[in-house]
């Protein structure tokens, strides 16, 4: 079976896949408070041509998908999709979602057996909650929390460190790993605020993340990185679950890298950091073979950035200034 590498011998196995950039928050490190121009519904893939995808780069080694929005379960019919994944028989199907709408869903998902759900949370408080998100969802995402927990499927809580924001929330959320069989991940600030703004030095960068996380918690074990995984974990003696640090914005995982992106209208993104390098839904919808795809997948991974400091280099225009809505994170 032929594999996806890159040009910097890394292999191609993670696909994450943006089903939507609606979203119905706005977290203002994704999005701005009147949101984003979306993109038109006649523009956005197709459950068709995604699972169409999937099934091309499961034939290339791909074994683990990541649904990813906006938030996934704005579109209609999502369910349904996740069905028809699931019958691809991929090997692993992740989701990450704000959790306001996922609630009545959970049983289903664990019958599809989805591998884990990440939920995004950057605050325990409810005041802290509205002004991150401009909304007033917080217990319904917390009840989310509660009803993963109890369903059995694998919960990570992934929390945005930003300074003047939630630095208080720290250790509240990495508690929430002794009382939970939970991995709670840190992550860095990025640039992906949807105006442009964006800070070149990060006050909150993973290393000053990881001096709060250890006074507060002593007897905090840095555990082996996985060569492909883009945490850092720690475990602390007593806890149910794990703590991890994600150091998104200084990008110290690069090296290992074995992601692409499809964005909600099919650009593919072989970094977060890059601009896209090609439309995969333009080549469906004009009538591509699998063989012509499989052709252009390979040709694209053949000048990859060899880390997210190149990729962004390599921008015609900077500084970065989409939305993480609008790429699937």
């Amino acid at each position: 079976m032929e594999k996806l590498v890159d040009n910097h011998g890394r292999e191609i196995n993670y696909l994450r896949l943006a089903v939507t950039d609606r979203c119905n928050l706005r977290c203002f490190y994704c999005m701005p408070e009147q949101g984003i121009k979306y993109v038109p519904r006649e523009d956005l893939l197709r459950y068709e041509e995604m699972v169409r995808i999937v099934e091309l780069l499961k034939n290339l080694g791909v074994t683990k998908l990541r649904i990813t929005g906006g938030e996934p379960f704005l579109r209609k019919d999502m369910m349904q999709f996740l069905r028809m994944v699931a019958a691809t028989g991929l090997e692993e199907i992740h989701i990450t979602t704000n959790g306001t709408l996922t609630d009545p869903h959970i049983p289903e998902l664990r019958e599809l057996g989805i591998k884990s759900i990440n939920l995004s949370l950057d605050t325990l408080d409810p005041q802290r909650f509205f002004s991150i998100t401009r909304r007033d969802s917080f217990e319904k995402v917390i009840a989310t929390f509660h009803r993963l927990i109890e369903s059995g499927i694998r919960t990570k809580i992934n929390m945005v460190v930003m300074d003047g924001k939630n630095i208080e929330d720290i250790t509240p959320m990495a508690g929430l790993a002794r009382d939970y069989p939970v991995d709670v991940r840190f992550i860095e600030e990025m640039p992906f605020n949807g105006d442009g703004s964006r800070q070149d030095v990060l006050p909150w960068h993973h290393k000053e993340i990881v001096n709060v996380l250890r006074s507060e918690f002593p007897g905090l074990e840095k555990l082996p990185m996985k060569p492909t995984s883009t945490s850092q974990m720690y475990r602390v003696p007593g806890f149910l679950g794990r703590i991890g640090v994600i150091a998104a914005f200084s990008r110290t995982f690069c090296g290992t890298c074995n992601r692409i992106r499809i964005t909600p209208s099919g650009v593919l993104r072989t970094c977060l950091y890059d601009q896209g390098v090609f439309n995969i839904r333009d080549l469906i919808r004009k009538g591509a073979s699998d063989e012509q795809l499989t052709a252009a997948l390979i040709q694209a991974l053949s000048h990859r950035a060899k880390d997210g400091f190149e990729a962004e280099a390599r921008r015609a225009h900077l500084p970065v200034h989409e939305s993480m809505s609008t790429i699937g994170g």
